[in-house]
């Protein structure tokens, strides 16, 4: 095989691999945000189970003025969670699941403000293992504004929401 023939072949493969991508990527990402809120979700329904209990109670107690206490809000963060994780596998309700996620997002920031002693190490440049696991949410919330790019709401389903 000649070189110029290997070249083409190479390049009709990498053709037929990025249509495939252009046609399956979304519903990857998609599905595969959703596992990941389902899986996080379920874990918290399991008292010393996840590894983002504490902070979670701590910051929804917080950001609460201590009103709710973990024992009432991980339940419920378990089945926010769960929700997002449904909605964006079932497609349904999409619009109503991604702003669910953009608000369960900004809960999950909270803690790089609200417990900076515990989420950075020496400077904001420096994060610990915890705020590590709250800053890699980025990628997660970036998935949920790619998702969310291709969402049309008609009015009639504005007042479906009503």
């Amino acid at each position: 095989m000649k070189a110029r023939e290997m070249i083409s072949a190479m390049i009709k493969t990498e053709n037929k691999a990025i249509e495939w991508k252009a046609r399956h990527g979304l519903n990857i990402l998609r599905v595969s945000l959703g596992l990941i809120f389902i899986w996080f979700g379920v874990l918290k329904f399991f008292p010393g189970v996840s590894a983002a209990e504490v902070i979670a109670g701590r910051t929804i107690e917080k950001l609460t003025f201590g009103l709710i206490l973990p024992p009432v809000s991980l339940p419920v963060l378990a089945v926010w969670e769960c929700v997002i994780g449904l909605g964006l596998i079932s497609k349904k309700w999409l619009g109503l699941t991604l702003l669910l996620l953009y608000f369960q997002m900004i809960g999950t920031f909270l803690p790089l403000v609200f417990f900076p002693d515990e989420t950075f190490a020496h400077s904001l440049f420096v994060p610990t293992l915890l705020g590590q696991y709250i800053i890699k949410n980025i990628v997660l919330l970036s998935g949920g504004v790619v998702i969310g790019a291709t969402v049309k709401i008609r009015n009639t389903d504005i007042e479906s929401y009503l």
